[in-house]
């Protein structure tokens, strides 16, 4: 199970024996423990007990765009360098 943010909302990816199923935070917690709002003041605390969804500790320089796309950039600079020439920029 994987669970990915965008656009707004969570979206949770099932593989289930190869087939990929999408559903939205508030269905998958639902789906595992019907009823949540009994129990939970919110469907995020809900989500966190069940496991749908999980802290994940980085560096905090490594949510800078810039530092995240340096390798994605360096890539792009290096295919235009070998196909058009020119010196690398320091």
């Amino acid at each position: 199970m994987a669970c990915f943010a965008g656009e707004g909302r969570v979206v949770v990816l099932l593989l289930l024996l190869g087939y990929i199923a999408v559903m939205n935070l508030r269905e998958e917690v639902e789906r595992l423990l019907p009823n949540w709002e009994r129990w939970y003041p919110s469907l995020f605390d809900a989500a966190c007990d069940l496991g749908v969804i999980k802290a994940e500790v980085c560096d905090p320089n490594s949510l800078l765009l810039t530092r995240r796309h340096q390798k994605v950039r360096q890539q792009a600079e290096d295919a235009h360098r070998e196909k058009w020439g020119g010196d690398a920029q320091e």
